[in-house]
């Protein structure tokens, strides 16, 4: 059988990035920096039969500031770079109606209530769906910068909530799960 890898045969015609980047505010919480950039990388025709060129199509970005346990959206904003639209950024204020929400299971559900369809903007939408992951990373590395004691329970292991079940490797009886019990054993102190 044929791999999907093994029939690109010509040049990309589109390309979409997603870019993320967190940035340290104190110890407690961090800027998360989204961006998404859609280029078309052909020439191609407008829905009235206008030709139109290659180059940028969307390129804007949302940024949080997040803080707090569970990790929260403590303010948003955005801007929009590049549109195919003059009216594209008057969506730019709907970022606002993530503020409050956490970053905890059920966030994408939350995500799409607040901005799904009329609501906002599909590609904004779509960039801060995938900033949830990146945030929680991102504020991790952050909180990772100065040793911590070894927990002495699964309850005290930030975020763990948030990883039991999330994959494969992070399922309850997987692991990585087994590998923070052996850990908290060794040390004497799993509860």
């Amino acid at each position: 059988m044929t791999r999907p890898k093994d029939l690109i045969r010509e040049a990309p015609v589109h390309e979409r990035g997603l870019t993320f980047k967190t940035y340290p505010v104190g110890h407690d919480r961090v800027i998360v920096e989204g961006w998404l950039r859609d280029e078309r990388l052909v020439p191609g025709f407008h829905w009235n039969g206008q030709s139109r060129p290659p180059g940028v199509v969307h390129w804007m970005c949302v940024r949080f500031l997040v803080g707090g346990w569970p990790l929260s959206i403590l303010d948003a904003e955005a801007e929009m770079p590049g549109v195919p639209h003059e009216l594209c950024p008057t969506t730019l204020e709907s970022v606002k109606k993530v503020i409050n929400v956490d970053i905890v299971s059920g966030y994408t559900d939350e995500i799409k209530m607040r901005l799904g369809g009329v609501e906002g903007c599909a590609h904004l939408m779509h960039l801060i769906l995938a900033m949830g992951p990146a945030a929680l990373h991102g504020y991790w590395a952050q909180r990772s910068r100065k040793p911590r004691p070894l927990p002495s329970s699964l309850d005290e292991v930030p975020g763990l909530s948030l990883l039991i079940n999330s994959c494969q490797l992070w399922r309850e009886d997987g692991p990585m799960m087994q590998m923070i019990r052996e850990a908290m054993e060794a040390e004497g102190g799993m509860k």
